[in-house]
């Protein structure tokens, strides 16, 4: 794939540039397992008896195509998960370690019944989406430019919901064909699409594409001309990748989208057609809902990936955003309205649809004692099992670089999926720990007393967040890493240390040898931080 200017534009090229390393050095991989909880036996049954997962964070492995009957949740980039009948399935980027699944067809498949055993299913479009390159030439011939005959793709980002007794997936693809001239540091070379495809068996596997759904629209403030390879100052306002998609209270549909430029927009949709009800004017194209700073000045925001869930429980909409680039300092901001098109505000009051910086943060780069680490995590999946009314979130993540003996360790993405809770003030938080399927049990202060690693998660570009200890002694107190006092709000279910509400989750201790039951916490601190801990002992 043609890079320089297709992916920068996007924010995405880094980890695309990653990727491509990795398949040329994938043939030289050891096949040894740095990840220090990879080779972990069997744990022992806990007092209830449950044994968790045991599979391998490092999976290079197993990570070539012959093997994906064992990928499991190997190679996962940009997760969706939709759920019908017993199963979840999750549909993701086309991203691969040594790029195994280039050429297999895209937005590939895979389900599972537990939300930690995965099964493999294969591509859902096994061919290009032809629609594409005509939509290209069809706006060349209009502005009056030679039409394009050999095109490459990228295919990224999808998202799958049930509208009505269909399932649509939204996805992305960009091409690399510069739009004036040979040269890529004087002319953008990045067009993106949003087509939809739909299916009413999703066990199937068998889509049916129904072409574009928006693209990318000039807004007339810049030209197709770049001043040279600094220069971010696009000619389109709205990026037409990274597409989510909501439905109101009301009925009324919406599709979220955008990546880096200009900020994230909403544009209503058509729900009969799934595609928006005119493409005539600029406003047909949707409103700017969120950004990163003023786009008069600086239309280069990074921000992406933005997922939008309504949460009837709090009356809220909230919007999870990805900052930043993705190869290590990918983070996940979240921020809230009662209005679909906004204004979203911050825990802080920030309004982020005016562009203000939007915090709490949700995810961070972090690395608990005995692992790796993990980095690059966002670009998430927000998914409410009307069965159990347990949330979730879900999003890829790293392994980071120069982990000893793994060939571009950065390349290994391993998808997670991490339950959610909801503080009383109703602001979501995800557990640090990767969900098992641990039973539920009740939570006693009592059974919280004890000693923790915990992370006071704050912002640090490409910076991983390490932990400290923490004792919260049994007399209320707090000790080592932290001083002040705690207790537990058996009404609300929350922990408080030094006042900040804190979910305890039944979690499983992944960096732990063996691996085996614990508590997480997750919270924030005032101004936004996140408070990410694990009980040892």
């Amino acid at each position: 794939m043609k890079i320089n200017n297709l992916l920068k534009a996007s924010g995405k090229g880094k980890g695309i540039v990653v990727l491509a390393i990795a398949a040329l050095l994938f043939a030289a991989c050891t096949g040894d397992d740095h990840s220090t909880s990879s080779t972990d036996p069997d744990p022992d049954p806990d007092p209830v008896g449950f044994n968790g997962p045991t599979y391998a964070d490092n999976y290079t492995p197993i990570s070539g195509w012959e093997n994906r009957s064992q990928w499991n949740l190997a190679n996962v980039h940009d997760p969706t998960i939709v759920k019908d009948g017993n199963y979840y399935y999750m549909y993701q980027t086309d991203a691969s370690y040594g790029n195994a699944s280039f050429g297999h067809g895209h937005f590939h498949c895979r389900r599972s019944m537990d939300l930690v055993n995965w099964e493999y299913l294969g591509a859902t479009m096994n061919n290009e989406a032809t629609w594409v390159k005509d939509e290209i030439n069809v706006r060349r011939a209009a502005e009056g430019r030679a039409p394009i005959e050999t095109i490459s793709y990228g295919y990224w980002a999808p998202c799958v919901r049930k509208v009505g007794d269909k399932f649509r997936m939204y996805y992305s693809i960009v091409h690399d064909a510069l739009i004036e001239g040979t040269d890529p540091n004087t002319s953008w070379g990045e067009e993106a699409y949003i087509g939809m495809m739909e299916t009413s068996d999703l066990a199937s596997n068998q889509w049916v594409d129904k072409g574009m759904v928006i693209c990318n629209m000039s807004d007339g403030v810049v030209d197709y001309h770049r001043n040279g390879p600094n220069d971010w100052n696009a000619y389109y306002k709205f990026n037409s990748i990274d597409p989510s998609y909501v439905v109101t209270p009301q009925g009324d549909h919406w599709l979220i989208y955008g990546s880096w430029h200009t900020g994230i927009a909403a544009v209503q949709i058509n729900p009969e057609t799934g595609k928006p009800y005119q493409l005539n004017t600029l406003d047909d194209y949707g409103v700017r809902i969120a950004g990163r700073g003023n786009i008069n000045i600086n239309r280069w925001q990074a921000l992406e990936g933005a997922e939008i869930v309504y949460n009837e429980s709090t009356g809220y909409y909230y919007l999870f955003m990805a900052n930043d680039e993705l190869s290590i300092a990918y983070n996940t901001r979240v921020a809230r309205s009662t209005s679909i098109t906004g204004p979203y505000y911050g825990m802080d009051g920030g309004n982020v649809s005016q562009g203000a910086e939007c915090w709490p943060l949700v995810t961070h780069p972090y690395k608990f004692n005995n692992h790796t680490g993990w980095v690059g995590i966002s670009h998430c999946g927000v998914i409410k099992d009307d069965t159990t009314g347990k949330w979730f979130f879900t999003s890829q993540a790293r392994l980071p670089e120069n982990v000893p003996g793994i060939n571009v360790s950065n390349a290994v993405m391993m998808g997670h999926v991490r339950e959610i809770q909801w503080t009383s003030d109703g602001w979501p938080v995800v557990s640090p720990e990767r969900y098992a399927g641990v039973p539920q049990t009740e939570i006693t202060a009592e059974k919280i007393a004890g000693t923790y690693e915990i992370i006071i998660v704050g912002y640090q570009y490409r910076v991983m967040q390490t932990s400290s200890m923490v004792s919260l002694n049994a007399n209320g107190t707090v000790g080592g890493g932290l001083t002040g006092t705690w207790s537990y709000d058996s009404a609300n279910k929350e922990l408080l240390i030094n006042g900040m509400k804190c979910k305890v989750f039944d979690s499983w201790d992944w960096e732990s040898s063996p691996r085996k039951v614990t508590l997480a916490i997750s919270g924030y601190t005032p101004e936004g931080k996140g408070i990410w801990g694990k009980k040892l002992y």
